[in-house]
């Protein structure tokens, strides 16, 4: 299997860049804890890239990579990692509007126990960007008979999280006035399947970010007439949270790529790489904290920012040991 980027791919990736870099620095991610309108106008930049949602999964993930190396907040995510391919497979007209970025949505699936199935339970539970979006798909019924709802209106209730960079709520879906559409389980099978590998590459972004910037700073903090980075037990932290990127990253466009061509192992696949992306930003968010000391605890310094989506993202849609146990199902 060839992991060589397209032209295409490293312009897509180079793009998506620069973008954030300059649309979403730190201090907007800041100003998003008290001020959820602060990340309005980088909404209005990504809405243009909600198409990238109709083409390849590895080229969505290439652009969430990047999304997740600045923490980039608001509702880019759900709407093209959840909501528009739920509308695709249900061929429902509001499609071109979300691909459009005309339209915000979201998909309401998690009950009181805050698992990914679908269940009829009036209550969702971890939406993200619940409170916000314009359309809420509700997934209901069970998972021999699933069903959605795409709903507007619904009235949310903010939940506060470790992540500030990112919002979640809870719906009363059974407010919703509009009728409920039986669907195939192999429809929300394969959502969850885009789902975790998405947020996987959000994961890889994230995990990127930690590790150069730990590696950054062990290159340039001096103890002892010399850098920190060149003790032995400071280079063998260096050296697993390098590996355990490296196969994360592997692990996540391999899944992607088997979705893309609709290959037996898919589902295996995402959940391998959910797992690997959990477990890599996990370990590099915990050495992270413990190479930089006492700066990595301040609030002035940015690493919080970054262990806290981490560490969510890690248990959003999924523990790596939740996904381990789905795989061990699968091949036992």
């Amino acid at each position: 299997m060839d992991f060589t980027l397209t032209d295409d791919q490293e312009l897509l990736r180079s793009t998506a860049r620069n973008l954030l870099a300059r649309e979403c620095p730190t201090k907007l991610v800041r100003a998003h804890i008290d001020d959820r309108s602060a990340a309005d106008p980088l909404w209005e930049h990504l809405r243009h890239w909600t198409a990238v949602a109709e083409g390849p999964l590895t080229d969505l993930c290439l652009f969430l990579e990047e999304t997740g190396a600045v923490l980039a907040p608001g509702p880019f995510l759900p709407t093209v990692a959840l909501l528009a391919p739920l509308l695709a497979a249900l061929g429902d007209e509001l499609l071109p509007a979300a691909l459009a970025g005309d339209v915000t949505g979201t998909v309401a699936m998690a009950g009181r126990n805050g698992v990914w199935v679908p269940n009829s339970e009036p209550v969702k539970t971890f939406v993200l960007e619940g409170d916000r979006v314009d359309v809420v798909a509700i997934v209901g019924g069970d998972r021999s008979h699933p069903s959605v709802t795409l709903a507007r209106g619904l009235p949310g209730r903010p939940v506060p999280t470790i992540d500030t960079s990112r919002r979640l709520a809870e719906l009363d879906a059974g407010a919703a006035r509009e009728p409920a559409i039986a669907v195939d389980p192999e429809v929300v099978s394969a959502l969850l399947q885009r789902a975790y590998v998405t947020v996987a590459a959000e994961l890889l972004g994230t995990t990127r970010w930690l590790f150069d910037t730990t590696l950054a700073y062990a290159s340039a903090r001096r103890q002892f007439g010399r850098p920190i980075g060149s003790f032995q037990a400071v280079q063998h932290k260096l050296a697993n949270m390098a590996l355990v990127r490296e196969r994360a990253w592997s692990a996540v466009y391999y899944a992607a790529m088997t979705i893309d061509a609709a290959d037996p192992d898919r589902r295996r696949a995402a959940h391998v790489a959910k797992a690997a992306a959990g477990e890599a930003a996990r370990l590099n968010a915990k050495d992270a904290i413990q190479i930089h000391g006492g700066i990595g605890y301040t609030w002035e310094h940015d690493l919080h920012l970054y262990i806290r989506r981490a560490y969510a993202s890690e248990y959003l849609l999924g523990t790596s040991d939740w996904h381990r146990d789905r795989l061990a199902s699968l091949i036992l």
